[in-house]
């Protein structure tokens, strides 16, 4: 499997594989939405067949749900749940302190509720999604079709006042029609460059009429574990304020994923 996988795949894999060392028999995991955060709900599956971990998962999207059905982890709601051992997911973006920039999947509302919804969270990234400041990555916002142009109007006027480069935005688009999240919302992509002050960015957003939330994800994340193309992986946790690095050996006669859609 691996032998086949470009890198960035490869750095995807160990830090999705190193990530499983957070999840212990028992636990209610809520799983993440995205490319990276499907080679972790495939990892997981791998050991809940192989050797016999039992877990309850809590998806953040609908293709996450049927992934993790797919390789038999028993899903659960959130409400069923009530509160997770730990959510681990993917970012288009992280700085230095963990803040990040999520929701280029659409299922930032989701990944939002559940994540704060767990005693920890930890990120899974390739290493080019660390970035000093967040911004280069467009920020996803969601917001209800009703009026979503009065929003994008009040959006964009708000961050004249905000520390940020750019100030345009656009709907997401899927095809030909607006994109629309699993909560039946549109997307819209600030186009900001750089954001100097997120928390702040965050608040300000979410008081705009018509926005549900917004992909900034501040003082949540709790680790991030960094893939590498060559096998190695950091994991740093921002609460111990420790570094580990180790390096994966790949098995490339490994066919688990062979048969499953990413």
């Amino acid at each position: 499997m691996t032998g086949e996988l470009s890198p960035i795949d490869k750095a995807k894999f160990v830090a999705a594989k190193k990530a499983t060392d957070f999840v212990e028999d028992g636990m209610r995991v809520g799983l993440g939405t995205g490319s990276t955060a499907a080679w972790l709900v495939r990892c997981l599956g791998e050991m809940v067949r192989e050797d016999g971990l039992r877990i309850k998962g809590v998806p953040t999207s609908t293709r996450t749900a049927e992934l993790a059905r797919e390789v038999g982890i028993e899903v659960i709601s959130l409400d069923a749940a009530k509160w997770l051992d730990v959510t681990i997911d993917g970012a288009d973006e992280f700085d230095g302190e963990l803040n990040l920039i999520k929701g280029g999947g659409g299922a930032l509302l989701q990944e939002k509720i559940v994540a704060t919804a767990s005693d920890q969270m930890v990120v899974i990234a390739d290493i080019g999604k660390e970035v000093e400041t967040l911004g280069a990555f467009p920020l996803p916002v969601e917001v209800v079709p009703f009026g979503w142009q009065t929003s994008q109007a009040l959006i964009e006027e708000t961050l004249v006042g905000m520390d940020v480069l750019g100030r345009s935005s656009t709907l997401r688009m899927n095809g030909d029609a607006p994109f629309i999240t699993d909560e039946g919302n549109h997307i819209l992509d600030l186009h900001l460059g750089r954001i100097g002050n997120p928390r702040q960015l965050a608040m300000v957003l979410n008081q705009i009429p018509g926005v549900v939330e917004n992909g900034l994800f501040i003082d949540i994340c709790d680790a991030v574990v960094i893939g590498y193309g060559d096998g190695r992986v950091e994991v740093r946790d921002i609460n111990a304020g420790t570094v580990e690095e180790a390096t994966l050996d790949f098995v490339e006669t490994d066919n688990l994923f062979t048969d499953l859609a990413d």
